[in-house]
């Protein structure tokens, strides 16, 4: 257990509230691809607030679509600081190993110094970060995100580095579709679906040892998770 899980697992006991921002990319935007279903940031919502019955948190989702790094970091003020949280959360990657578009090619030693300046910034405000790898991505289908392990990889070393709380999505959806994409998953080659969101809700929820009492909300995605691999 890191440092900063001590803390976070202190905190979820006591009853002072906690203002969580869940940034990022589109993944945790969460537009189109789930087809009207919730997001992650929307279950982890419903777990801390409902099930865990802690009212007066509030999570607060920044991402937005087609974002990088350098782009959260040049509006971190109005992205992450100006919400005063405890509890930050930041999947991104997705976009930056990619090496077409408008944005320079980043190398994974750029992005990782990128990440590594973003969490020292959430440690300034007094919060917890907390770093997401990306899901993979079915490389054929999408080329341009040929890297994605790397960077993948490079937030695992940052994690370490800073020893930061690390949700291992990119793992988990590896271990899913043993060894590929798990189809039944996700909706295109790069965004999951609302399954796949459950997924990544569930992989969050574990690591943040988030285990509500007769939960009925992680029982029902275990159970859509279990349906959606069937998918092929």
């Amino acid at each position: 257990m890191t440092a900063d899980a001590d803390v976070l697992a202190r905190a979820l006991a006591a009853d002072a509230p906690l203002t969580w921002v869940l940034t990022g990319d589109s993944i945790t935007h969460g537009l189109v691809h789930t087809q009207g279903g919730r997001t992650y940031a929307e279950h982890l919502h419903e777990v801390v607030r409902g099930e865990l019955g802690r009212v007066h948190d509030a999570l607060i989702d920044t991402a937005i679509s087609g974002w990088r790094i350098v782009q959260l970091l040049d509006d971190f003020d109005r992205r992450v600081a100006t919400w005063r949280p405890q509890v930050v959360t930041v999947m991104i990657g997705t976009n930056d190993c990619s090496d077409e578009g408008v944005f320079p090619v980043l190398s994974p030693a750029e992005f990782a110094a990128s990440l590594t300046a973003f969490v020292r910034r959430v440690r300034t405000l007094g919060a917890i970060p907390v770093l997401l790898t990306p899901p993979a991505v079915d490389v054929p289908n999408a080329p341009e995100r040929g890297r994605i392990a790397e960077f993948a990889q490079a937030t695992r070393d940052v994690a370490a580095a800073e020893d930061t709380i690390l949700v291992d999505v990119f793992a988990r959806f590896a271990a899913l579709g043993k060894g590929g994409v798990p189809w039944g998953l996700m909706n295109d080659p790069f965004h999951p679906n609302a399954t796949g969101h459950a997924a990544l809700a569930l992989e969050l929820v574990a690591v943040l040892g988030l285990d509500p009492v007769d939960s009925r909300v992680l029982p029902k995605l275990r159970a859509d998770v279990a349906a959606g691999r069937l998918n092929p």
